[in-house]
């Protein structure tokens, strides 16, 4: 079955209409968008994280923890700039007060772009090969080995998020059984898509998955590819470097920070937050800091790849910082997701992000990553890291409170129906206040008339005097803190 968008008409490519749309009310009040809203990103073109989705309908957790189906809402989001001079007259023109903020936002919203469909399939001769794509002229050049992961001839079905130059794409992989010495008995292929925001792209998985099941059936067959791409397709300037469509720069306001990452449509119960924290236990106060420290984090694992690009996100959220002005100063935490060697290159120049890889010889590339987390694993090469990896007693606590609060949720749904509070929402918004409450007590040290970090300013931020100090002081560094001092009580461990 086709999962169709939430505004189109039925149209060819699409089977199965999908319930209307909420009211955009519920929409724009849900305490997911609310919570997204009041500290998102601005737009900016290239590493945009763009519109989300239709409103949340919250679901009852599984006896995993995750909910079935999982149905975390998307909210609209991007990065540190708004649009350019030259695409300001793509935005409203209309005066104060003719358009509510509420309808530009659904505006906004409701807006498709898709650059780009392809199919990729896998040649015994020949290997990963790009099949069929529009547009004809997009450069899609190594997406074959990014919408076919190393390692996929393991798995019978898979789906991957990946970077492709300045957009985000997803692809649904599959493998079937066949009948010819030609293919080795075995037909692999990938359909994908381009969009300069990675928040929608889970609008189409559901289409992806039966479109290369339909490729594996029947090769060739790419009018519905057609259809889609014909009506989803994004405006592109004659560059074709960017979007021309941009949310519209007022919807925002002046105070929206970077340093808040977008929530991801999760479409698979393995993806969900629940999942990242059962799955990394204690160890997520250890990726935490070093997610809050901006550092180049990379995830080893074996096939299927689509959970772990779910981990890439998770580990994103890690970082969120709704206090407006905090992060000017360091280098965004971009999510990569998936990656191959192919990008080896571009990883180079990162000075921050987090991504995830089938390829063990990356492992052997240290000067690419300052983290690396095989499955559970959380290592580093990094002398000045190595101290970070061990758990102090307030991490500890942390995570006590963060499950016990978990199980309160569990218990509140279960006895008073609460369909409303997910646990995607209590992770984010758990992390979210700890990186506040941490930046908030600097602000406020960092304008005292005694600029100085004692201990009881530290147990205020809810870190450890001792155990957290060289966190501390790599935290004072990278966010540009240097007028405050430490101390002398913070020296002695």
């Amino acid at each position: 079955m086709v999962e169709r968008s939430d505004r189109a008409p039925l149209l060819d490519w699409e089977e199965v209409p999908a319930p209307a749309p909420a009211p955009a009310k519920d929409r724009l009040s849900s305490p997911s968008n609310s919570r997204a809203i009041s500290g998102c990103p601005a737009p900016v073109f290239g590493w945009s994280s763009g519109p989300g989705g239709p409103a949340p309908c919250r679901s009852v957790p599984g006896s995993d923890g995750c909910s079935t189906p999982p149905t975390t809402s998307s909210t609209p989001a991007g990065a540190d700039e708004g649009p350019r001079p030259d695409e300001q007259q793509h935005l409203s023109d209309s005066a104060p007060g003719e358009v509510s903020l509420e309808d530009r936002m659904v505006k906004w919203e409701e807006t498709d772009q898709i650059v780009s469909v392809f199919v990729v399939t896998f040649n015994t001769r020949s290997g990963n090969m790009l099949e069929w794509c529009l547009p004809k002229d997009m450069d899609l050049d190594g997406v074959e080995f990014k919408a076919i992961a190393s390692g996929s001839h393991r798995v019978t079905t898979d789906f991957i998020y990946f970077r492709k130059g300045c957009y985000f794409g997803l692809a649904c992989f599959a493998n079937m059984a066949v009948e010819s010495k030609v293919e080795r008995g075995a037909r692999m292929k990938s359909v994908g898509i381009l969009s300069p925001s990675y928040t929608l792209l889970y609008r189409y998985m559901s289409f992806l998955e039966h479109q290369v099941r339909l490729q594996l059936q029947s090769p060739g067959h790419y009018s519905p590819l057609e259809a889609f791409y014909e009506d989803k397709r994004a405006l592109l300037p004659p560059s074709g470097d960017a979007v021309v469509i941009a949310c519209p720069a007022t919807a925002w306001g002046a105070a929206i920070n970077h340093s808040m990452h977008p929530e991801m449509k999760i479409t698979h119960p393995a993806g969900c937050m629940s999942q990242f924290i059962r799955f990394f236990g204690e160890q997520i106060m250890v990726l935490w800091k070093l997610a809050l420290l901006r550092r180049r984090i990379l995830i080893f694992s074996p096939p299927p790849v689509g959970v772990v690009c779910y981990r890439v996100y998770c580990c994103c959220c890690l970082a969120n910082i709704s206090i407006p002005g905090v992060s000017a100063a360091v280098p965004e935490f971009r999510p990569f997701f998936y990656v191959n060697v192919a990008d080896i290159s571009a990883l180079e120049n990162e000075l921050s992000y987090v991504a995830c890889t089938t390829e063990k010889i990356f492992e052997e590339k240290k000067d690419l990553y300052d983290v690396y987390v095989d499955n559970q694993n959380v290592k580093t090469c990094r002398d000045g890291l190595k101290p970070l990896l061990r758990l102090t007693t307030t991490d500890r606590e942390k995570y006590r409170k963060l499950t016990e609060q978990r199980q309160m949720l569990l218990y509140s749904q279960e006895e008073n129906g609460d369909c409303v509070s997910s646990e995607e929402d209590l992770f984010i918004l758990f992390f979210l206040e700890q990186n506040n409450r941490i930046f908030q007590t600097l602000s406020e040290v960092a304008g005292s008339p005694d600029p100085t970090l004692t201990q009881e300013s530290v147990r205020a931020m809810g870190l450890d005097p001792h155990g957290d100090r060289l966190f501390l002081l790599h935290l004072l560094e990278i966010y540009g803190y240097d007028t405050l001092l430490v101390s002398e009580q913070l020296c002695c461990s």
